[in-house]
C-alpha cells in the first residue's frame, strides 16, 4: 500500500520541530555568519508551518542548543563546539541566543526542549519519550543546518522508528549547492522530502 504525505502528517500522529532556530545560530550575532544568511529566507516559511500546525492541534516542539557561560557540560570536542565555545555568543539557557528567535513566532504552548550537549534534539534530551507520550509517529524536521545537525537529527529519528518529513524549504545550510546535494543524496533516501506548502495544503 502506498502512503501518501496526507498519511504521513495526519494531525493525530506528527509534530513539527524545529532545530536551533535561536539567536546564537541563525540571528544578527550569530558566529556563523553564513548560515545565518542562508537561514533567513526560510523563517518565513517556518513560521507559517507552525502557525498552521498549532491551528491543526499539531504540537510544535523547539529543539534548542544552550550553553552556560563557564561551559560546564559543553561538547569541546570537535572544531564546531570549540569554534562556538570561543565565540562568546551567549547561549544561556532562557537568554535570547538560546531561544527561538521572533520571527519564526514562537508562542507559549510551544514544547522548548534544550541540550547542553550533542548535535542532535534527540541526544540527552527528553524528545524521543515527550514524542511517544503525544502518539507521533511522524517528525516534520525543519531547521539548521543541513550541513551537520538536521542530518543528525534525520538519522536519529530514522533509527528511533519515526518517519521523518522534512520540507526543502524550511531547512538551510551553506553553501548552497553543497546543501542541495545533502537534500538529493543523503537525506532524500532516509526523509520524504517536500514543501511547507504541500504539508499546509495536505493539512487544508
Amino acid at each position: 500500500m502506498t502512503i501518501t504525505l496526507a498519511d504521513l502528517i495526519n494531525p493525530r500522529c506528527c509534530a513539527v520541530v524545529t532545530q536551533e532556530l535561536q539567536g546564537a545560530v541563525v540571528g544578527p550575532d550569530s558566529p556563523l555568519a553564513e548560515l545565518a544568511i542562508a537561514a533567513a529566507p526560510i523563517l518565513e516559511p517556518v513560521a507559517v508551518l507552525c502557525e498552521t500546525a498549532r491551528a491543526r492541534g499539531v504540537p510544535v516542539i523547539h529543539g534548542l542548543a544552550a550553553r552556560r557561560m563557564d561551559r560546564l557540560g559543553a561538547n569541546a570536542n570537535a572544531r564546531l563546539f570549540t569554534m562556538m565555545n570561543r565565540s562568546g555568543v551567549d547561549m544561556e539557557p532562557g537568554t535570547p541566543g538560546a531561544e527561538p528567535v521572533d520571527a519564526i513566532r514562537p508562542q507559549p504552548q510551544d514544547l522548548r526542549i534544550a541540550r547542553l550537549h550533542g548535535l542532535s534534539p534527540f541526544h540527552g534530551t527528553e524528545l524521543d519519550w515527550v514524542l511517544r507520550n503525544e502518539g507521533v509517529t511522524t517528525i516534520i524536521g525543519v531547521g539548521v543546518s543541513l550541513n551537520v545537525a538536521m542530518a543528525n537529527f534525520a538519522f536519529d529519528a530514522v533509527n528511533s522508528g519515526y518517519q521523518f518529513v522534512l520540507p526543502t524549504d524550511a531547512v538551510a545550510g551553506f553553501p548552497a549547492d553543497y546543501a542541495q546535494m545533502m537534500l538529493t543524496h543523503t537525506l532524500g533516501a532516509i526523509a520524504t522530502l517536500t514543501t511547507a506548502a504541500d504539508i499546509i495544503d495536505a493539512w487544508n
